[in-house]
Order: structure tokens, then C-alpha cells, then sequence
């Protein structure tokens, strides 16, 4: 895991060695909103925001199996319980360990009371540590980064779809409408061994990262996201994204997390 972060990481020194440079530190704010949408009757999704350690995630409980709303909130209970740690490499693979643990303790609650029928829920989290993000999910829950008005997907779709999309099958524009769009190839609490992919990336201040649900982004297009993340308050944000997609129909649970960097101050 370490190898992964070492492009990343800057001791803020010059090539002699004498003079020590600071940048600025970046203040990371964050909204968020979840609800239960327009056609359905339970909301599957849970929401974590824990900005004092850098550690956001939206887990969206899997449609149509037994008790989709149970899975979400075992894994955001668990990454509640996730403790900081000094080095960032040692924090990301705390979060991913408490992930693969929880995803055992689906398997064995489903084994014990639904007679082993499947219960599951995609994630998505999203670490920042000084300038560095980290991205770990399984499904098609996504992280969005808006960077000088620029919208990039950072995760990618463990979906049909998706895999069809990277074969040539079908096109992006194809998949909305595709009658497996709902289908996914990973979940939390689907099988054993669970499998989490990981991306490092670059933060920095001006960044806006949006985390979501499908119930999102099936239900508006990316420039309509960008102009919504270009608000300044992240509370404010999430508010105006999940009413776009009420205001569609929203046929799914729609769950958001903001996150804004700005100029901090220096200690």
C-alpha cells in the first residue's frame, strides 16, 4: 500500500535541503443529504461524515434484496469506528480492513437470519489527508472531483453496463437506458473474499468532491452536476443536487456528500 502514495508525498524541502517551504493548508467543509426519493418505500442509503479525520463514505443498500438499509448501516457503523492514524498508508488500510471485515459480518447475518439469501450495499469513501485523496469503493456508488469547472469521475462502475461500455458493446449514452443498468458486478456482503479498489490522487485547494448514490446521477447529466457543485456552500449543494433529482421523479433513494477545500490558515 505504501509504494502507492510515495508520487504524492512532498517532505517541503528544496533540493539543497536548506529552505523549508509551507504551503497553505486547506480547510475541507462538507454537507450532505439523503432521501428516500419519490417511488420507494424505505431509504437503503447511509451517509458518513467525518471531517475531524478526513473520512466521508455513502453506502447505498442493494434494491430488492432482503434488508438493504441493514447493510449500509453496518458498514458506516464500522467506518465510524475506524481510529486515526499518523501515516496516511496506515489509515487507508485501516478503512479498507474494517471493510472487508463488515463484509463477513453481512454474509454471516444474512446466513443466520435470512437463511442465506443476499443482503449487500455498494460504497464509496473518500480519504484527504493534507493534499492527497484516496478513493475506496466497490459498486457504482461514484466520487466526483470539480476542479477549475472540470468534472471527473474518479471512480469507476463495478456495473454490466460499465464492462459492456469498456468492450465497446454500447455506449455511455446507451447504458442509462440499458435493461441490466441496475445490474452490478461488486458489493459489500455478496461474497468472500470482498474485493475494494483503491485510487490516489492529488487534492488541492478550489477541489470539490461529490460522493453518490446511482440515485443521483441517473437522474441528471454531468453538466447539470458541475453547475450545482459550483455553489459555494457544500451544505447548500447537496441540498440543491438531491432536489434536482426529486424534481425528476427520483425513482431511487438519492444520497449526497459535498466536500469543498478552501485556504486555510496557518498554525
Amino acid at each position: 500500500m505504501t509504494d502507492a502514495f510515495e508520487p504524492f508525498l512532498d517532505d517541503g524541502m528544496d533540493d539543497g535541503g536548506k529552505d523549508q517551504t509551507f504551503r497553505r493548508p486547506i480547510d475541507w467543509r462538507c454537507g450532505e443529504r439523503t432521501d428516500v426519493g419519490a417511488v420507494r418505500q424505505v431509504n437503503e442509503d447511509a451517509l458518513l461524515r467525518r471531517p475531524d479525520i478526513g473520512l466521508w463514505a455513502v453506502a447505498d443498500g442493494m434494491g430488492g434484496h432482503e434488508v438493504g438499509d441493514v447493510a449500509s448501516r453496518m458498514i458506516v457503523e464500522a467506518l465510524a469506528q475506524v481510529s486515526d492514524s499518523e501515516r496516511l498508508s496506515d489509515f487507508v488500510d485501516d478503512v479498507e480492513q474494517s471493510l472487508l471485515d463488515v463484509n463477513r459480518q453481512i454474509l454471516d447475518y444474512a446466513d443466520l437470519m435470512f437463511d442465506k439469501a443476499t443482503m449487500g450495499s455498494t460504497l464509496v469513501s473518500l480519504v484527504i489527508r493534507g493534499r492527497v485523496g484516496v478513493c475506496l469503493w466497490t459498486g457504482d456508488s461514484r466520487l466526483y472531483r470539480l476542479r477549475n469547472h472540470q468534472l471527473t469521475q474518479l471512480s469507476r462502475d463495478h456495473s454490466h453496463v460499465q464492462e459492456l461500455i469498456e468492450m465497446g458493446a454500447i455506449t455511455p449514452e446507451e447504458a442509462v437506458k440499458h435493461p441490466h443498468a441496475n445490474v452490478i458486478t461488486r458489493a459489500i456482503g455478496v461474497e468472500e473474499p470482498g474485493f475494494i479498489d483503491i485510487n490516489v490522487f492529488n487534492a488541492q485547494i478550489g477541489d470539490t468532491f461529490l460522493l453518490c448514490s446511482d440515485g443521483l446521477y441517473n437522474t441528471m447529466d454531468d453538466a447539470e452536476i458541475t453547475h450545482l457543485l459550483g455553489g459555494r456552500d457544500p451544505q447548500r449543494v447537496s441540498e440543491a443536487l438531491v432536489q434536482l433529482s426529486l424534481e425528476r421523479g427520483a425513482p431511487d433513494n438519492v444520497s449526497v456528500v459535498v466536500v469543498k477545500g478552501e485556504p486555510g490558515k496557518f498554525s
